[in-house]
């Protein structure tokens, strides 16, 4: 075993010279050997500390169980969480949704096993469901941030991914030039479930960022008229409550 450690850390350190990783802070080159983020960029990033919503996870500023919203209607999923507080981590998530940068899913993905892996065992989720991309985003972005984080997660906790057994079949607007009740409009029928063959109770939907939460809501939706009976979720960062 020990032979094997160290030409994984080998291999390892010869992909890190020939494709050296960026920071998912800064942005420049890490030059810690093996780190996937510069130690004095770590801090920056906040993590989501209590209190917070019982039900979707949104940071409060207040003690409370719920957020406004969770306190007044019964939501399609069981709860939520995120990783970290939305300021911190804003301009690293934008880089790996429109950047390029999908190196940051390996180090996302050690992040959200790490310090949301007692909340993923805890839910026993059968299987990830990344929110899917409309085919034409995802083939002008090359890639859907949500699917290599999934993966990410997957690898690491033990918990298959679905890539395709949610699928986009509208090509919403972008959503953060809409107002609530838009989103709501804009994500009506957005999503069908490709396989109708897949038999799933509890599930952990995973995408980057929950704002209103119109997106995770929908795709909970059409996931439970499926038969899914828990639908949980995770993302990297979210809005406040309160």
């Amino acid at each position: 075993m020990k032979i094997i450690k160290i030409l994984k850390r080998t291999a390892e350190g010869a992909v890190d010279l020939l494709f050296p990783r960026r920071c998912p802070v800064c942005d420049g080159i890490v030059r810690e050997p093996g780190e996937k983020i510069c130690l004095s960029c770590l801090k920056k990033l906040k993590l989501l500390t209590p209190p917070w919503c019982l039900c979707c996870g949104k940071k409060l500023s207040e003690e409370a169980e719920y957020c406004p919203e969770c306190g007044e209607a019964e939501q399609p999923f069981v709860r939520g969480r995120m990783l970290y507080e939305y300021q911190s981590a804003a301009p690293a998530i934008y880089r790996f949704k429109y950047g390029g940068r999908r190196e940051y899913a390996d180090f996302f993905g050690e992040q959200v096993s790490l310090y949301l892996g007692d909340f993923i065992k805890s839910a026993a989720p059968q299987a990830l469901v990344p929110i899917p991309l409309h085919k034409k985003r995802e083939r002008k972005r090359g890639y859907n941030q949500a699917d290599l984080l999934a993966q990410s997660i997957g690898r690491r906790m033990g918990v298959p991914v679905l890539r395709r057994t949610l699928v986009r079949t509208k090509n919403t607007a972008p959503l953060k030039r809409l107002n609530p009740q838009e989103r709501q409009n804009n994500l009506k029928k957005a999503f069908k479930i490709a396989r109708n063959d897949v038999e799933l109770k509890t599930i952990i939907i995973i995408d980057d960022i929950y704002t209103t939460g119109s997106t995770i809501k929908e795709a909970a939706r059409v996931l439970k008229q499926a038969g899914a009976e828990k639908i949980y979720f995770i993302t990297l960062a979210g809005g406040s409550g309160i």
